[in-house]
């Protein structure tokens, strides 16, 4: 049987097929709090099938959302395509690690699972580089307590400002300029948000490892990871899903609590 796992971010909604634990395939559409559950689940449908997967394959959905109005149409979506109550992740759950933050629900259900999947692949202390909507440095220490992190613009956030904000600044292409004294206002652009945001991330980095005092893994995951992380001094690995596997390693670890939320009337 099959599981749906779901980061339902402010840009963009993730979704995870998994046949277990085992990662199958992704997609990515964009966040509309005005969709309804017919129209999602309608790209839900086809995404699946391209792995020869019907609803009727699918064994629970399991949701990491920071956006409540479209977390509430995927819960009338679980209820009327899947017959089942979506498993929705958040703080008070059994996560496998500790939380040092004030309040502990305050960190959002997208940092936590990408700081449960961090910690059981690579140990601690680890720090996630997790580029988005915002791009948000997250750390765990080396006893499995998520301490908190920073969070920042992301690229594409501060590009768009920048644009919206500014009558004479172009809309611009997220790539990397030849030399950082840029010879045009897109040039100029890119160095100031590109280079800036590897010299940004890559400051954090050296920082936070002195309040450490010693060295943490750095993971980068995300969108752009793949783009930046060969530019940063410090980003050793990349994990494009790591908050989809994330989601499914916190669902299975509360399965005794998400039993109740599995297809009803099987």
């Amino acid at each position: 049987m099959k599981l749906l796992a779901i980061d339902i971010g402010n840009t963009h909604i993730n979704i995870g097929l998994y046949a277990d634990k085992t990662y199958l395939g992704d997609w990515r559409i964009a966040t509309g709090v005005h969709r309804t559950e017919d129209e999602l689940m309608t790209y839900i449908s086809h995404f699946i099938s391209q792995h020869q997967v019907t609803p009727d394959d699918v064994y629970t959905m399991a949701i990491a959302s920071v956006v409540p109005n479209v977390t509430q149409i995927f819960l009338r979506l679980g209820d009327k395509y899947f017959r089942q109550n979506p498993f929705v992740i958040d703080s008070t759950l059994d996560l496998g690690i500790s939380i040092d933050y004030n309040p502990p629900e305050a960190v959002g259900a997208d940092r936590l699972c990408n700081a449960v999947a961090a910690y059981q692949k690579f140990g601690g202390p680890n720090i996630i580089v997790d580029l988005g909507t915002a791009t948000t440095l997250d750390v765990i220490s080396k006893e499995g307590v998520y301490l908190g992190g920073a969070i920042a613009p992301g690229i594409e956030t501060a590009a768009w400002g920048l644009h919206n904000k500014a009558a004479k600044l172009p809309n611009i292409s997220l790539e990397f300029p030849e030399k950082v004294i840029g010879k045009s206002t897109e040039a100029s652009m890119q160095a100031g948000i590109m280079i800036g945001t590897i010299e940004l991330i890559d400051g954090l980095i050296a920082l936070i490892q002195e309040e450490l005092q010693e060295e943490a893994v750095v993971i980068a995951t995300g969108g752009l990871s793949k783009v930046l992380a060969s530019r940063s001094r410090f980003i050793k690995f990349v994990e494009t899903h790591l908050v989809l596997d994330g989601i499914v390693r916190i669902f299975y670890r509360n399965q005794t609590g998400a039993a109740d939320n599995v297809k009803k009337n099987i």
